[in-house]
């Protein structure tokens, strides 16, 4: 069966067959993880850790609890997480299929540590792909873009990352997703600056424009809700216009049809530093710095602010 594959560590987004894994462990077992109302079983070889996979369980919990708070929900019910351990520590890549059913594959360094799992990024970057319907290959920038900037906000608002530090990564990192030569705008440019940084950098001036229209009361986040509670996530397959209309429609307001005619067939470069200055985000050094008297300061501090 054909389903759709998310890997955070691609460059787009693949189609492929889900195939049985051979060399999965008779030892590993199931242990079912209730988060928000919903359940995630996670299978794993506990001889493989240390500690039996407990700082393991609590990783796959306090992943599942960002995305859910940021949410409202959590995305899937029930969501099959199978864990593969391998040589060193840290999280090592991550892969999401869906259709007909979701399911996730993580490889975990068996030597990983507490605070590489604390500070892990990649198991809440494939849940989100879980609140998205599937738009299509040509538009992988739209979920890799939304997996990319919504991880950041989703941990500064569970009080997982520091607001500075998201801020920080991404002057550093998004003007990766700025068109370089031969660019054809957002549907016909499928580098890993475009896919990633790209998508992530419209889900930027998406989130301050929605801010801007509806003077502060609603936000990017407040779209990604709504188009999750009319789909149901990653399993239903839409239309990019009609997910867009969806989360129009929850902030009324027309930012995100508006930023996608004007970005997916023309290359588009926004002055990011203008904006970062505007939103009261300074280059100090190795760090940021924020000013709240900068004239939208009070858009950065909505966006990041937990809800």
């Amino acid at each position: 069966m054909r389903r759709r594959v998310l890997n955070g560590s691609l460059a787009v987004v693949t189609f492929t067959v889900l195939a049985a894994v051979s060399s999965w462990p008779a030892r590993a077992v199931t242990t079912e993880v209730a988060v928000a109302g919903a359940l995630v079983r996670v299978d794993f070889d506990r001889a493989a850790f240390a500690d039996g996979g407990v700082e393991l369980l609590a990783w796959v919990r306090r992943s599942a609890q960002i995305v859910a708070r940021y949410y409202g929900r959590f995305p899937e019910h029930p969501l099959d997480l199978r864990v593969i351990a391998e040589s060193g520590d840290g999280v090592q890549g991550g892969t999401t299929y869906a259709n007909p059913a979701a399911f996730m594959r993580l490889r975990l360094g068996r030597d990983v540590t507490p605070a590489q799992l604390r500070a892990d990024w990649v198991l809440v970057h494939e849940m989100t792909h879980l609140a998205l319907p599937d738009t299509g290959e040509e538009h992988a920038w739209l979920s890799e873009g939304i997996a990319t900037y919504v991880e950041g906000v989703a941990r500064v608002q569970a009080g997982n990352r520091d607001e500075a530090d998201v801020w920080r990564e991404e002057l550093r990192a998004m003007p990766r997703g700025l068109p370089q030569a031969n660019d054809r705008g957002m549907d016909h440019t499928h580098t890993w600056g475009r896919t990633y940084w790209g998508g992530a950098m419209f889900c930027l001036l998406a989130d301050v424009e929605i801010h801007k229209r509806s003077a502060n009361r609603f936000g990017l986040q407040d779209a990604l809700r709504e188009i999750l509670a009319r789909s149901g996530g990653l399993a239903a397959d839409w239309p990019i216009g009609k997910v867009l209309r969806t989360g129009d429609a929850a902030t009324g307001t027309t930012a995100l049809e508006d930023l996608y005619a004007r970005m997916k067939d023309t290359p588009v470069s926004p002055d990011l530093p203008a904006l970062w200055r505007s939103l009261g985000v300074e280059p100090a050094g190795a760090t940021v710095r924020l000013d709240d008297a900068a004239p939208l300061a009070s858009i950065r501090q909505a966006i990041m602010r937990p809800r």
